[in-house]
């Protein structure tokens, strides 16, 4: 790696360290707190990475333009590595998982096995778990390393995120097409999963079956080791919100909604309307036309379908005024004909469904739509409360 620092690109052309390394030295110098050394070390590594490229690229070296391509690449490799620099430590490892995450959910997908959303994220964690480490030593051996080479400072740890960033990226040429590598690795780990066990909880909690052989399956004692592990409690906003991510997904899927539950999982990742259009392979309007459906299959699973869990989970229950001040209960109340009030108060006092319709007179399919009216009335006093407008204009 040292002699990078000294030798230049032969060929029709010639790009001197003195135009790139230095440059990039000083930048890690004035924008980091690292050593000098760890600065020279990793700025050397992106020089000689860059001239690689530059050499082999047909492209670059047709484009007559060999010192500006040179220069703006390794900018960019720059700005990858001090961007998951100043993000640190904890939140660059989640900024690379989610963005990694969000490329391969589509793919992830074993045979045989209908994985709901959080089975299919126990799947990815796994994979990635993998895929990090061939990425390390992808970056060992690209950059000619010892095989015992290990990220020790933040910089050499937002070199490494920003090449695995990129590492997940590669086009790899397939015949007709190019496919991202990690899309492809994702698929081949998909495939090798095995079927899925079924273990009886029952027994794995307390360690009977009829079998005597049974209780030395790895399935049933992984399952009891996991019951038996001492975890600190979720709070409860977290748990809620999980229950209610995972629902929502079953939700979707039982409807074989499942390009919006891809759009909902792209969304929990925080992804731009861009990203997730090219990760869909969506056009602009395609892409909405998806929203606009994801947002009504929302609107119906918060209102009527599971509106206790979503409710609960808004601090919005009907214990609380569906989360209305006193004067807006008032306001939102008198509204209401004599017939949603009595809805209303009836749900209150926690009567079944069955009995309310019969007291009210009406079919099943007539008071959820009057439920469904109530709550959406109150759902938009609570967002104009929020956002300053008369109506939610969000999801």
């Amino acid at each position: 790696m040292k002699l990078a620092a000294t030798t230049t690109i032969q060929g029709e052309f010639s790009i001197g360290v003195e135009a790139i390394f230095p440059f990039l030295f000083q930048e890690l110098q004035q924008s980091t707190k690292a050593c000098d050394q760890n600065c020279r070390d990793v700025a050397m590594r992106i020089a000689a990475e860059v001239y690689r490229i530059c050499n082999e690229s047909k492209r670059i070296q047709a484009s007559g333009s060999v010192e500006n391509s040179a220069m703006t690449l390794a900018k960019h490799r720059l700005q990858q590595c001090l961007r998951y620099y100043q993000l640190g430590s904890n939140r660059g490892r989640i900024e690379l998982h989610s963005t990694l995450s969000a490329i391969i959910y589509r793919y992830i997908n074993p045979p045989q096995r209908q994985l709901s959303y959080q089975g299919r994220l126990t799947v990815i964690e796994d994979f990635l778990q993998s895929f990090y480490l061939e990425a390390l030593n992808a970056f060992r051996r690209e950059n000619q390393l010892e095989p015992t080479y290990r990220p020790r400072t933040l910089l050499e740890l937002a070199e490494y995120m920003a090449f695995t960033e990129r590492y997940g990226k590669r086009r790899i040429p397939l015949p007709g097409r190019q496919q991202q590598l990690i899309i492809l690795r994702a698929q081949t780990f998909s495939q090798q999963q095995p079927p899925e066990t079924c273990v009886d909880i029952e027994q794995a909690a307390e360690g009977s079956g009829e079998a005597e052989g049974s209780w030395e399956d790895p399935a049933v004692q992984q399952l009891r080791s996991a019951m038996a592990t001492q975890t600190e409690p979720e709070p409860q906003e977290d748990t809620l919100r999980s229950v209610v991510v995972t629902e929502l997904m079953n939700y979707l899927e039982e409807r074989q909604q499942t390009d919006c539950a891809d759009y909902f999982a792209l969304r929990l990742q925080d992804l731009s309307a861009q990203e997730i259009e090219s990760i869909l392979g969506l056009t602009p309007r395609q892409r909405d036309y998806l929203q606009q459906r994801f947002k009504y299959h929302l609107i119906r699973f918060a209102l009527l379908h599971r509106w206790e869990l979503v409710h609960e989970w808004l601090e919005a229950d009907l214990q609380t005024n569906l989360g209305l001040t006193p004067q807006q209960w008032q306001a939102y109340t008198e509204k209401l004909d004599e017939k949603q009030r009595s809805l209303l108060e009836l749900k209150q006092q926690g009567q079944t469904d069955e009995k309310i319709a019969k007291t009210l007179g009406l079919s099943m399919a007539q008071l959820q739509k009057r439920w469904f009216k109530i709550l959406e009335q109150a759902w938009e006093i609570r967002n104009s409360l929020v956002s300053g407008s008369s109506a939610s204009t969000h999801e």
